[in-house]
């Protein structure tokens, strides 16, 4: 017998669509079924206000529109489909899934901003504040929500009992254009008669300091604020709102300073027992002040929180030279240490937080002007106590514990994994135990990076969205986890700042600090490269549309930068950032020309936006920025490729941008640049010379020129310069720096050494689509273009996908001359297969009945859905005996 089987719908990219934001939420479904080719043909969606669509005869099932009224706010609707393939096939309704909607109007808000008098106030990153409130039910509540959001951060209680699972909400968003407040269902928290409901209010990103340096303080406000609406539904059909207001009372609380940066002090002795239930008396405690906010900047998630998502035991308790006890965790993190303790009343134990060791001790000085230092006073508590940070995170392996009273036993002290709570739906793995370890460290640099918005590094005084790092990483963070609605969020406020300041700030949100927003290329282009990605994933063409006017604007301001010559040659670039060549202390003086770079940007934008047009159907605009994209080809080739196609910037950087942005003019100058590309890789000894601009375009070229044995010399290089050299050297993430430890295990010199930074993984895209072969033939994954390229003496890889139509997977092994690859393409969808190319006779091995199937003489190989076995003659050239070693590198 055949199953056919449809799951229950999603909307949008929710994961949980509780107090959404759209008042349509287009839906999603996956089918699973034993049905070779299955494709569907039609479908039904029924709606729980018993809407239905009847069957539409359609293939379509991802991003469906919303096939009924629109909802207002508050509304909750079920939602189930059913399918029928085109073979005649049909499923069963799909179980029902609900959405909910949030307050969609700013008149639904009724609350004021609860703001802590002013005489509380301590100076920025002090001490963070209690609010409290009762109030009285008459009755049983058949439903209850609580619309929450503040200036700075909060964690709400409600009856003693703490709101929700999120740290650090409302999370960080460009504050003064849109401000995210979370919908939490607190039904089952609420009673009947007296309920208070109270929260603590940190400084956070709002007040705190942020930024390298001396940061800023004072952001968005010099006072922070609750606001909060609690809306009641009684069994009896009636209604009660509780909001914030003046009725609110507030005092200090346990927390005596909460920095992000600098970490969290508390002292448990000052803790007001019961101040959250109904019965405490708050008499001694001053009156809230209610101040006006503005609605209209209250907006809906359109991705999830942060939340704790792992605990991780000590791998190892280690001893310093100053006899210091150390907890190596084994993994460094973003997060902050859970603590259990037991000790006399007024004892202070002090918590201490790095990346690495230097010469068996901490090495703090990579960490800047960012103490991380969490302090914990006791209250003496005779079973003991247990506490972790409310309103902090640091970037760490390792912890000093100072203080600590008494022995350190089994479960004392655990690490807290915290970051967006983003769904995983990508991996990788090959034989290759150190490619596989750089994988692993690409996945936990996103991991740390993620917390509520993509930044450059979670431990020193800097975390910020810079927008270069994710243009290049973007590929590689959609494959690993389902990140669209995250990045969706980040996306409009790139707009929204783009606006207010003329250009894309190469950080976002923007923190005023040592220079002026100015358009810098391959930073600024994230603005058109992040949706472009997101669309090529996702299949969400909603994306485009929403960013459309801010791609637009920075290809149109740049074209007014670089003039009627079309070459970008003046003004502050980056470039090719990080260099392994540039010096320590001056990370910006890279080998390849920036107006070379900044040009060949231009011109990759520029074609993106043309066909950003013509999806959209704004056939003007097509043929203007595809004119406009020609124009620049043509200057960059004028201005930097001879006829022969050499470049002239002879470096790494400057042929992967050439060869990948096709930018060269016919086979004759690729081939002449992916020879130079292949002879400079080999020149440096097979050691990277790419910087974040070179680096996630680098493999790419070398296969394009079918240089695979410098591909793989490349990839599988573990002397420094290198990506597996920081594996040899112990690191469970990626490193800012190529050589940021050096080889005698000292830490780089430079200012900027972070030890997680996701920017060089970029790789793992490459991983990804050309060693397993997984790639996206159509937007979403439509369609599977399966083609991987074996080599580097690898007997094995394999990629998977969870892609909107269900799971994927390509993966290979090799043995006695032979190579089979295993395919799994989902339903719904086809994939283009191409066996890899060896030069020798053989072909494809035919024989349909036992699952392997024969692609005839040469070309690709398209197959439905279902698993499919492919077998092929293939040598892979890394397995004759070693060629000899290179030449040093040419001057």
């Amino acid at each position: 017998m055949t199953s056919l089987h449809v799951s229950a719908p999603s909307f949008e990219h929710h994961r949980d669509p509780l107090g959404v934001g759209e008042p349509e939420p287009r839906l999603s479904w996956t089918v699973t079924t034993d049905l070779r080719d299955w494709v569907q043909g039609a479908y039904e969606i029924e709606l729980g206000d018993g809407f239905t669509t009847g069957r539409v005869e359609s293939a379509e099932s991802v991003l469906v529109p919303w096939p009924g009224p629109a909802l207002g706010s508050r509304e909750r609707r079920g939602a189930r489909v059913r399918v029928h393939g085109a073979d005649g096939s049909a499923s069963e309704w799909s179980d029902w899934s609900y959405v909910e909607t949030g307050l969609l109007e700013p008149a639904d808000w009724r609350a004021s901003a609860a703001a802590p008098p002013l005489e509380l106030l301590g100076p920025p990153d002090g001490p963070a504040l209690l609010l409290r409130r009762e109030f009285t039910l008459r009755g049983p509540v058949e439903r209850a929500r609580l619309y929450v959001t503040a200036h700075g951060l909060y964690e709400a209680e409600l009856n003693g009992q703490v709101i929700g699972d999120d740290v650090l909400a409302p999370g960080w968003s460009s504050y003064g254009h849109r401000l995210r407040f979370r919908t939490h269902d607190v039904t089952a928290l609420l009673q009947e008669g007296p309920n208070a409901i109270g929260a603590t209010l940190a400084d956070g990103w709002y007040r705190g300091r942020v930024g390298f340096r001396e940061g800023r303080t004072g952001l968005y406000g010099d006072r922070t604020a609750l606001i909060a609406q609690l809306e009641i539904a009684y069994a009896d059909g009636g209604t009660e709102t509780v909001v914030t207001d003046g009725s609110w009372r507030c005092a200090p609380g346990p927390v005596t300073a909460a920095s992000l940066y600098d970490g969290e002090h508390h002292d448990a002795r000052l803790e007001p027992a019961g101040w959250s239930r109904p019965g405490f008396d708050d008499a001694a405690w001053l009156p809230a002040d209610a101040l006006p906010h503005d609605a209209a900047l209250l907006v809906a998630p359109t991705g999830p929180p942060v939340r704790r998502t792992e605990t991780l035991a000590p791998a190892e308790v280690l001893t310093g030279p100053s006899g210091e006890t150390i907890l190596d965790f084994g993994q460094n993190i973003a997060g902050r240490l859970r603590i259990r303790v037991q000790g006399p009343a007024g004892h202070t134990v002090t918590l201490r937080h790095a990346e690495v060791l230097e010469d068996g001790a901490l090495a703090l000085r990579p960490l800047r002007n960012a103490a991380a230092l969490d302090r914990y006073t006791l209250r003496g508590d005779a079973d003991g106590e247990e506490w972790e940070p409310r309103f902090t995170t640091h970037g760490f392996r390792y912890a000093q514990l100072d203080g600590w009273p008494g022995d350190l036993d089994p479960g004392d002290v655990v690490a807290v994994v915290c970051h967006t709570d983003l769904r995983p739906i990508g991996d990788f793995d090959s034989s290759d135990p150190l490619l596989d370890r750089l994988h692993a460290n690409v996945r936990w640099s996103m991991r740390g990076n993620y917390v509520d918005l993509p930044t450059d590094c979670p431990q020193r005084d800097e975390r910020l969205g810079w927008t270069g790092d994710l243009q290049v990483f973007a590929p590689a963070a959609a494959f690993l986890y389902d990140c669209a609605g995250a990045l969706s969020s980040w996306l409009a406020d790139l707009a929204a700042e783009q606006v207010e300041y003329g250009t894309v700030p190469p950080y976002v949100p923007w923190v005023p600090l040592m220079f002026p927003p100015e358009p810098t290329a391959a930073w600024g282009d994230a603005a058109v490269l992040v949706p472009w990605t997101l669309y090529e994933r996702t299949g969400d063409l909603g994306v485009l549309r929403t960013q459309y006017a801010s791609m637009t604007a920075w290809v149109d301001q740049v074209t007014g930068l670089a003039g009627e010559d079309h070459l970008w040659d003046e003004g502050f670039q980056f470039g090719d950032w990080l260099d392994p060549a540039a010096p320590p202390d001056d990370p910006g003086r890279a080998r390849t020309d920036h107006a070379l770079v900044a040009t060949a940007y231009h011109a990759w934008s520029a074609r993106v936006v043309a066909d950003t047009a013509a999806l959209l159907g704004h056939d003007g605009d097509a043929a203007r920025y595809g004119k406009l994209a020609e124009e620049v080809r043509a200057a960059f080739r004028r201005e930097f490729v001879t006829p022969s196609g050499r470049l002239a910037c002879d470096t790494q950087t400057a042929y992967a941008l050439a060869l990948r942005l096709d930018l060269l003019d016919g086979a004759g100058q690729r081939e002449r640049a992916g020879r130079r590309l292949a002879e400079l890789v080999a020149a440096d000894g097979h050691r990277i010379g790419t910087g974040f601009v070179g680096t996630p375009l680098i493999c790419d070229a070398l296969a394009s020129a079918g240089a695979y044995a410098g591909l793989y010399g490349l990839l599988l290089q573990r002397e420094c310069p290198s990506w597996l050299y920081p594996v040899t050297m112990g690191a469970t993430t990626i490193w800012e720096r190529w050589d940021s430890l050096l080889p005698d295990g000292s830490v780089n010199p430079g200012e900027m050494t972070s030890f997680n930074h996701y920017a060089l993984g970029a790789v793992a895209d490459f991983l990804h689509r050309t060693v397993a072969g997984l790639a996206p033939g159509a937007p979403g994954y439509r369609e599977l273009l399966v083609r991987p390229q074996p080599g580097g003496g690898l007997s094995r890889a394999r990629a998977t996908l969870d892609t909107p139509y269900g799971r994927a997977e390509a993966g290979w092994s090799r043995a006695d001359g032979r190579l089979e690859l295993r395919v799994v393409v989902p339903p719904n969808t086809t994939a283009t297969v191409h066996l890899p190319e060896d030069g020798e006779e053989g072909g494809v091995e035919d024989g349909v009945e036992d699952g392997v199937e024969d692609g005839g003489e040469g070309g690709p190989i398209v197959v439905g859905s279902g698993e499919h076995v492919f077998s092929c003659a293939f040598r892979d050239p890394a397995d004759d005996p070693a060629p000899p070693a290179p030449p040093a590198r040419l001057p």
